[in-house]
């Protein structure tokens, strides 16, 4: 029972950081209707820039620096890339962010190097011990930090004058259009805010670890996130990773016991839930349903 409830504690701190990385891939469908295949190298270049200014600015100073820095990144690349596609169909934007994903992860790979780069972790091994329950700190932190940003960007969305604008967009861009939102700032902030959120998920995922070319291949558990959630709902992409965060962890403490499922049972689980859901809700536990009229 004990292991049991260190699995979850350590699944919502997972989940917490595919929360966030989810985050961003909604708020771009939501504005765009366009999935951004380029969430991975967004999550990868803020994680290089923390292992640069770590060692002046300290974790949190880095942390900010870092994120501001790939919000900036991802205007620039809505700016030069997405924004001339603007009218194109929505798979030919998906193709854009993938030779974006591409192009970026190029680059940034030559600032790794042929190694990799070390990232400091402020907690280390500490953890807090509750009724028995070995806890580590960085999984509180983790948790914390992304239920202060999620908090934040529901009262963004909720109160904020752009993010109503943002709201307006993501249901009808055209009526938003006529009551004289600007759609053009719609997408330059949702794109900003996805590649913050990118690098602060891709951060609190190498904390403690290193960083190599390999590291964008997290992002993609993002995807089962998504779907599993429902593409166009925020509270889908939190309580989805949430969910596959405790699946993964619960599957890798008693993928021991069952042999015959192979070692690495826990890397698929996520994908493998992802489908069950589908069976029974194919736009996800929050998605809305589509009705086409003919």
């Amino acid at each position: 029972m004990v292991e049991l409830l260190e699995a979850l504690a350590r699944g919502l701190g997972r989940g917490s950081i595919y929360a966030l990385l989810a985050l961003g891939f909604v708020i771009i469908f939501k504005a765009t209707r366009v999935v951004s295949f380029a969430q991975p190298a967004f999550m990868l270049a803020g994680t290089v820039m923390v292992t640069y200014f770590i060692g002046t600015l300290g974790f949190w100073g880095a942390l900010v620096a870092a994120t501001a820095l790939t919000a900036l990144l991802a205007l620039g690349v809505e700016r030069a890339a997405v924004r001339p596609m603007v009218g194109k169909p929505p798979f030919v934007v998906a193709i854009i962010t993938l030779g974006v994903d591409v192009a970026v992860r190029v680059v940034v790979n030559g600032y790794i190097g042929n190694d990799v780069r070390p990232m400091h972790d402020p907690w280390g091994l500490k953890a807090f011990d509750i009724g028995g329950i070995t806890v580590q700190q960085r999984h509180v932190v983790i948790f914390v930090t992304a239920a202060i940003i999620v908090a934040a960007l529901f009262a963004f969305f909720r109160y904020s004058r752009m993010g109503l604008a943002m709201r307006a967009a993501s249901y009808d861009q055209e009526a938003a259009l006529a009551q004289g939102v600007s759609v053009g700032a719609v997408f330059a902030v949702s794109w900003a805010m996805a590649g913050g959120l990118a690098a602060v998920a891709g951060t609190f995922a190498a904390a403690g670890e290193s960083v190599d070319h390999l590291m964008w291949l997290t992002a993609l558990v993002a995807l089962p996130v998504i779907i599993l959630g429902g593409l166009d709902s925020l509270a889908g992409a939190v309580v989805g990773g949430l969910i596959v965060g405790i699946v993964f962890e619960v599957t890798a403490l008693y993928q021991k016991d069952m042999p015959w499922l192979g070692g690495n049972v826990s890397v698929i689980s996520p994908y493998v839930v992802m489908l069950l859901v589908l069976l029974v809700r194919p736009y996800g536990l929050f998605g809305t349903r589509e009705v086409e009229r003919v």
